[in-house]
Order: structure tokens, then sequence, then C-alpha cells
């Protein structure tokens, strides 16, 4: 802790020190301007003898070599910082060791290492001036992706190429949107100038609706504009960077697993995410799993403890015989023949033993869980009896656990394994803690401290590595030194398990993932999805991409802290020429996001002096927090710790950046790490890295580079189409919505722009969708209609626009390769979540926003079916099923009411009908799916068919009533003489 009265340096944060006599040490005696003794050693060697501040002369008797002699004992490096503790016993097997710290205890941080990074500053720039031209030019690449010029031929291929659509599926695809926005103009110019004047209100909400349906249209179809695909070469990646006999040269990476809730997330699906990342195809010493249990459960903890011993078994058995896929409750589920491509004789032998040991492994993982079902009234308590730091999973400090690693326990045949950490994040009442969101974020410092590998992948923890290669697919792009210089993230699609072979709720969401993606790369790169994805670590600490060009060092405009005054105030002793009123405009709009919390090059344009006050202790810590370690690394483009590094300290700095306060009144969840401010906190964190310049990567390995289970129940998959919906809301309602947010910097490209504006809009289609599924029946239970009798050109107009609407989807699916069953189901789920889910969210959003509530709707299980996609046929009721089913009912009543008005009307009311028919079946048949996740059952007659029976039945009775074909056909003049004759 800092002592009290002595002032800080305000050059680099330090404490000002004391002279020879025992006093603060004063500088400059004209204004007491407060600088350390080291830092007025370097202005006097560097030959500047004047005060910083009011310029007057230092005193001849502060020599340099009286302030270097003392100073010199003040000046602490990270590793002697590092090295002061000893190793605690970092990797221990016993679960009393997990290593845990409450931050009210432990108010350090770290001492102060700022003037270790100036030194590191001027020993870069006496590098950049001996070879002046040759290391400018190398200094744009990073040094894990520089090419030697010794590497052979092959090596100096590229690791990656794009693979334009071909021309012939392109140019109709662009002609035929053309041709429909044009036919859509004289479409509307035709239902504006021709309005019903019988039924005025239904024809002017109709084309409120077409109108916004229209809109809804141009943004999602022009950012598909031009789509493109990508190939990888693997084999490349390998020859440049795994050169035989020498360390292998590849990037390290931290992979991410988040999990809350044990008893929802089952420990054996995590545990089978973590085992297919721990027997990825990578060099074990640049592989580290970070898992997040953000509900403090010693369920998950003693479940990784398990998962870690078996690692040591299942490991080197899937790299022994390249099993695909490495998580082994998926490996051995597999109906395939497993002899395959397999030649070694001692393969069966072996698969049958890992096959044992890993039921042996689920019977444990179940007996935990078992356990787990009633918690003790005294709490959970550890082998040694220790109670369990997470019983109050609202209130308990943060803990951290290392397994294997370096330093821990090898395979089974003596080989090292990759890192495994246990990481649960401090919770405290009154802090608020942002999910997801925030758990990302204190892996993301934690992962900073230990390993700190220069790119980061996040799994859900539910979805497994499927693709052992898929670290190696991302580094094609990422180590490119063409490419990955603006690369911010490689995002992968996703892929599911489980779903129903007709994918009746659209899970696998394939029009999205393999038409929208495909296009979105063609532009500034895919959008983030939360899972699958390979991040560039400096992407979110807030740095701008390499090939941004710098900021002129005259600029007014200091991207550091978002105004033109705040730093460059402090360099008010050196005048800078004035600049053209409309260069400074453009320098200041070019970074009024304040997107870019600072950019590596641009300091580079600075001097030494200017240089120290843009990196102050001050600087840095409203940025990143108080920890100085964690400070250090974000400023290690290539990531790495020091060798010299104590384990033990780096637990304890690690465990600090993990407290519940550690975030307060920095630029966490708002410029820097996962964005918070909404539910889908991964469209915002890609959003503004789009905006801050970068450019995404979306990666379509042939084998899917990782498989996830999706909702396949209807209730649980309109809950998750709910929660997308709301945080689209949420961001619309924010400031960072793309309507208005990010146009200062002109780094986000217009197309782009469109698409996170569809994201985010979407769920008000809903008002118009479901006002317009309701007009069909309004009309047909009233005898109006929408539009007037049609003329020649209207009727060539609407049949225009539904051929181009038909040629529009048949060109997309021809260049994507997305099959028409998909595309249907696609379409008729927008329907259903439209009618549905968007509604909902958008009144939620509204209240949350608005009126600060928060309302939850809660999902009641009523019947379940045992057997395969037995949770397909589930129902469970929630208040989501309410407008779709309103809409079904008013619609069939409605056609029952039109067929009932016809055939009392006569002949001539049949021609109306069909069109108002038409449309109402039109909505019944995108509702399907939902009518048989309503009433449908297996192994039995669905209710649907009886449902269908009676409006069948009802339509042909009328009929029948109406033809009666067993009364005679007499005319009324037989019937008047018949009368006369009896007298009547």
């Amino acid at each position: 802790m800092m002592e009290s009265g002595v002032p800080q340096c305000n050059t680099c944060g330090e404490q000002v020190g004391l002279d020879s006599n025992g006093e603060v040490f004063v500088a400059c005696h004209e204004c007491n301007f407060p600088v350390c003794k080291a830092c007025v050693d370097y202005e006097i060697r560097e030959g500047r003898k004047a005060c910083l501040h009011c310029g007057a002369p230092y005193d001849e008797n502060l020599t340099v070599t009286d302030v270097g002699q003392e100073a010199s004992g003040n000046h602490i490096t990270m590793a002697t910082y590092l090295n002061n503790d000893q190793d605690a016993g970092l990797h221990a097997r016993n679960m009393s060791t997990v290593s845990t710290v409450d931050s009210e205890l432990n108010g350090e941080s770290g001492n102060p290492i700022w003037k270790n990074r100036l030194e590191s500053w001027r020993e870069k720039t006496d590098k950049k001036k001996r070879p002046p031209k040759k290391a400018v030019k190398e200094a744009e690449i990073p040094s894990e992706q520089q090419m030697e010029g010794k590497l052979p031929p092959d090596a100096a291929q590229p690791l990656s190429r794009v693979v334009p659509v071909s021309k012939t599926k392109l140019a109709p695809y662009r002609m035929v949107i053309i041709l429909r926005l044009i036919i859509l103009a004289l479409f509307f110019h035709y239902r504006i100038t021709h309005p019903v004047d019988s039924a005025l209100g239904l024809w002017l909400t109709s084309v409120i609706c077409e109108i916004w349906f229209a809109v809804s249209w141009v943004l999602d179809q022009f950012p598909k504009w031009s789509p493109i695909n990508r190939e990888t070469f693997v084999d490349q990646l390998s020859l440049r960077y795994e050169r035989e006999g020498e360390p292998s040269e590849l990037a390290a990476v931290d992979f991410f697993v988040s999990t809350v809730d044990p008893m929802k997330e089952p420990p054996l699906i995590t545990a089978n995410t973590v085992l297919s990342i721990l027997a990825v195809d990578y060099p074990v010493d640049k592989v580290s799993c970070y898992v997040s249990d953000d509900g403090a459960a010693m369920l998950t903890f003693e479940s990784l403890v398990e998962t870690a011993e078996f690692a040591r078994k299942w490991v080197p058995f899937c790299k022994k015989f390249l099993i695909e896929p490495r998580a082994p409750e998926f490996y051995f589920s597999q109906k395939i023949d497993y002899l395959k491509d397999k030649v070694q004789p001692s393969f069966v032998k072996e698969r049958r033993a890992m096959k044992r040991d890993y039921e042996e492994f689920k019977v444990r993982i179940n007996g935990l869980v078992a356990k787990a079902q009633k918690t003790p009234e005294d709490g959970w308590t550890m082998q040694d009896g220790t109670p369990w730091p997470g019983n109050n999973t609202r209130d308990h400090p943060g803990m951290i656990q290392v397994f294997l690693g370096h330093s821990g326990a090898l395979d089974v045949e003596g080989n090292e394994l990759p890192r495994l950490v246990y990481v649960s994040r401090e919770k405290r009442p009154g802090y608020q803690h942002h999910k997801k969101a925030g758990a990302e974020n204190a892996l993301v410092r934690v992962s900073a401290i230990l390993t700190n590998a220069p790119f980061i992948l996040n799994l859900d923890c539910d979805h497994y590595v499927n693709n052992s290669k898929a670290v190696c697919e991302a580094m094609c792009f990422l180590m490119d030194p063409q490419v990955g210089k603006d690369v911010c993230y490689v995002q992968f699609p996703q892929r599911f398990d489980g779903i129903d072979r007709s994918d009746r709720y659209a899970n696998r969401n394939i029009v999205f993932f393999d038409v929208n993606m495909k296009g979105l790369d063609g532009i500034q790169g895919p959008v983030y999805v939360g899972t699958g994805c390979v991040f560039n670590r400096q992407a979110l600490y807030g740095y701008s991409p390499q090939s941004l060009p710098s900021v002129p060092k005259s600029s007014s405009y200091c991207s550091w802290c978002g105004s033109c005054c705040c730093c460059c105030c402090c360099f008010s002793s050196k005048k800078k020429p004035a600049k053209d009123i409309s260069e400074v405009y453009r320098d200041s709009k070019r970074d009024d996001l304040n997107s870019a919390i600072f950019n590596l090059r641009e300091i580079n344009n600075y001097d030494e002096y200017e240089r120290s006050m843009l990196i102050s202790q001050t600087s840095f810590e409203k940025t990143f927090g108080l920890s100085s370690v964690f400070i250090e690394s974000t400023l290690m483009e290539n990531g790495g710790v020091p060798e010299s590094a104590n384990p033990s300290t780096l637990i304890k700095e690690a465990i600090q950046v993990i407290s519940c306060g550690y975030e307060e009144k920095t630029a966490w969840g708002k410029e820097i790490g996962w964005i918070y401010g909404s539910v889908t906190e991964d469209i915002l964190t890609g959003f503004k890295m789009h905006c801050r310049g970068w450019r995404s990567i979306y990666c379509v390995p042939l084998r899917p580079a990782f498989k996830g289970s999706a909702p396949i129940n209807l209730s649980d998959r309109l809950h998750q189409v709910l929660r997308w919906a709301l945080g689209s809301v949420e961001i619309f309602l924010s400031r960072h919505c793309p309507l208005w947010y990010g146009f200062g910097g002109g780094r986000l490209k217009w197309l782009q722009r469109l698409a996170y504006i569809n994201t985010i809009v979407y769920p008000f289609t809903s008002l118009p969708l479901i006002a317009y599924c309701s007009i069909p029946a309004i009309c047909l239970l009233t005898g109006k209609f929408i539009i007037p009798t049609l003329s020649n050109l209207a009727s060539v107009l609407f049949l225009g626009l539904f051929i181009s609407i038909i040629l529009t989807s048949v060109l997309e699916l021809r260049w994507s390769g997305v099959s028409i069953e998909d595309l249907w189901r696609n379409e008729q789920f927008w329907v259903i979540g439209g009618v549905s889910s968007h509604l909902f969210a958008v009144f939620q959003g509204l209240l949350k926003m608005l009126a600060g509530l928060d309302t939850n709707f809660t999902v009641t299980a009523k019947a379940a079916d045992d057997g395969e996609f037995g949770e397909l046929y589930a129902f469970k009721w929630t208040t989501l099923l309410i407008p779709p089913t309103t809409l079904i009912i008013i619609n069939i009543v409605g056609v029952v009411a039109g067929f009932s008005d016809a055939l009392n009307s006569g002949y001539e009311s049949w021609g109306p009908l069909f069109g108002k028919v038409f449309f109402s079946f039109w909505v019944i048949f995108h509702l399907y799916p939902f009518l048989k996740g309503l009433m449908g059952r297996q192994n039995r007659t669905p209710t649907i068919v009886v449902l269908w029976s009676v409006l069948l039945a009802s339509v042909f009775s009328l009929v029948w009533v109406k033809i009666d074909p067993f009364v005679s056909k007499v005319d009324s003049k037989t019937i008047a003489e018949s009368c006369i004759s009896i007298d009547c």
C-alpha cells in the first residue's frame, strides 16, 4: 500500500519518494511539481534539464548519479515481482487445495511496473531507428506470422483462399433481385393508387404491413449480394509453423467453456466438451481449457476432477488411433463401422477397454449427480471436511483450481497434457454480475495472467469439438500474414445432434448459417453467434486492427480518451501547428466512437515524453482495472507469460481479477471484452469490433468443427427464440443501436450495417405479421377484401411479384446448396416465431428498457414420451402458444364461414372466395408445424387429423345440404298447380 502524505509522480504514477534528508523529494523548487527521482534522472540523461511544468532549470546539485543511485532501488520488474512468493502446490489434486481469496481481504493487486514498460518502448524505438526501411516493413506482421527466408517453397504457399460463387449462378441471382425490387415499386404504386373504399381500414392496414415486409426483405436480401466460400490449407500451415526437429511455432489457444447450473446443463455433457478440447489435434503446450462455473456448484468441480483423471486415458487413445469425434459419448454412440480405416491390430482390444473405462466414468458422474439431488442442511463439504466455498451461490469468494498442465499429472503413456483450469468468479450481493458476458470477461482476465494465449476459442458447455483439426482451420486465417492482421475472430457454423429428421422447428438454422453468413463473409464478415468462435485477444482488448491508418501526430483528437483535450492538454508546452478545420473534423469523425481504446501503432507516433504520459498508470487502470500484471499482458501482442513467473503469485493475481468489484469504473463490458447491455451479448460484441474496423471470417470445414444440442420441443424452442428476440429489442433501445451508432468512424461498411439493423429490428415484424395473418379471416367473416377488382395490368403485377419471389428462392438455393425443405421449414418457423416469441419479446423489451419491469414466462411440463425424439412430442404449456393458436382458430372459422356464405349467395360469390381462402390457407400451412407440436402425438392417430376431418366435414356438409341430391327438382309453377288441385 502507498504511504500517506507522499504524492504520486505525474509521469509514471509511482511515489515521488524521499531525498537523502528523509523529506519528500522535490525536483523543482519553483512550482513543486511532483515528479519522482527516476523520471527526473531520465529527463536529465535525455538532455532536458528544465522542469516539465514551469520550465525552470533544475538545481545543479541534483546530479544524474545521485538520482540514478537512489532511484535504482525502487525499480521493480515484472519477473522479480512475480517471484516474491513460493509455489503453493498449484497443481495439487486434492479438492481442499482449491485456491480461494476474498477480495475484501485482499486489497492489493500488485506493484506498478510502468517504468519497465517505458524502457521496453525505448528499446522498440531504438530498434526501429537502426534499420530504417526494412524494420518498418517487418513490423507490420506479428513475429509469429513472419515468414523466414529459409522456408521451403511449399511452405510459402497461402494458408487459405477465397472461392467466389460462380458468375453463372450469381449474375442471374442479382438480376432477379433488381427485377423484384422494380416489381415491388410498381406493385406499391398500384396498391396505394387503388384503395378499397368499402374496406378502407383493412386496405390501409394491409398496405402498411406490406411496406414493412418489403423493407425487411431489403434488409435481409442485400447483405447476401456478394456471397463467398473459403478454402483452408491445413497442410501448408503445418509446413510453415511445425518444422521437423524444431519446436512448434503455432500460436497458443485458450479455450473457454461456460456453465451455470449442473442440474440444467448435465455434468456429463460438459465433461464430454472438456475431453474433446483436451484431445484436440494441436500441440499440448499450446492448449489451455478454462471452465467457468458461474453457479459455484461443487458438483461441477467434482465432475471436473473425474474428467481430468479420465482424460489421462482418453487423450492418448484419441491421438494414437485418430479418433473422430473426440467426445467419448458421441464417439461410442455412432452407428457406423468403427473399424473403417483402422489398421492397428490392438485397436479393437483397446477400444473395448476404453469403452469400459468410459462407462465406469459415466457411472461415477451419475453417482455425483444423484448425490447432489439433495443438499445437506449444513452445506457441502470437501474431502478434508472444510466447507465448500460456494455453498451460497450468491455470496462466495472467487475460486481457481488448475488440473493437469505443464507440471501436473501426465497421461498413462507419460506425455504432457493440456492445462485444465476451474474458475468460479466471486459473487457478492449488491453487485451486477452480467450473466454469461461477465463470466466470459472474468475468463479473459484469468487466462491473460495464467497463460495469455493470443487467441481465444469459446464454446457453450454442450458444444463439443467434432473436428480435431478445427483449431488449425482457424489458424489458417489468423496466422496468415496477409489475411490475419485485421481479423478479429473466425466464426464456425453451428451444427446440431439429436434433431428430428424433418427438423420440424428449423432448429438447424440452415438458411441462416449457409446463406446469410456466407453473404456477410463477402462484406466485412459474419456476426458473432455466441459459440464456436476463435477470437484475436487484441480485438477483445479494444485495440484497432493493424491495417488501419494511424492517427496523425498533430491531430487534436485523442483516440485514447475520446476527447480532444484530455491527453493533449498535458503537452501544452509543445505547441502543434494548427490544422485545417476540415482535417480536424475528419480526424475527429473517424474516432468519435471511442471504439478503439488505443492503437499500439498510434503510440509509436509520439516522442518519449508524450508516450510516457499516454502509457500512464491512471490511463490503463481506468480501462483495464487495477491489476498491473494483467495490464502488462495486454501489451504482449503475441501473448505468453514470463518463464520466471511464480505460479502461486499468478494464482493470487488471477483471483484478484475475478473479484466482483474489479470491473467498477473500468471499460469492461463497455468498450472491451464481451459487451454488456443485452441478453444477446454476442451480437453486441461482434458489432463493436466491426465498428472499430476489424473484419471477421466464416470458416466452414467439410467436417463440422463443433456440434451441440438444440431444444427440439416446441415450447423450449419458442423460449429460446424469445431470448434472442429480447436481446435484439434491448440493443434497439440502447445507445449501441446500429441505426445511429458507429457512423463517425466510417469503419462499418454499409451492407454490414444493414445486416446488423436487420438483426435488431426483426422482432418488430411481429406486429405487422400478426395483423396480416388476421386479415384473411376478417375478410372471410365480413365479406370484404383488401384488393379491388383486378385489371389486366394488376394481374400481371401480382403474377410477376409471385414469380420473382419464387425465382429469388430458387436461385438462392442454387448457389448456397440449401434444400427446398430447409427453406420451407425456415419460412414456416419465421411465421410461427413471429406471431409468438417475437411479439412477446417486443412488449417484454419495452417494459424492461422503458419501465424497468422484467417479465418472465414460466413453462410447466404436462407430458413426455420416452424413446428417440421423445422430447419432440412433449407438451409444455406456455403463454407463447396463445397468439398462434388464436390465429389458427379464427382462420379455420373464417374458412368455414366463407364457404357457408358462398353457398348461400350463389355462384357469383365463388370467385372472390378463392382469393380470401387462399390467404387463409397460406396462414394455416405456415402454422402447420405449430399445430403438430400442439396436438400431434407419436404412435397413435394425431389429433390434427381429427381437426382437419372436422373442417372438411363441415365444408362438405354445407355443400351437400345446398345441392340436395336426393330431392327431385320441381319448379314453382308445378308446385302452384298441385296446390290448387288439392285445394290447399
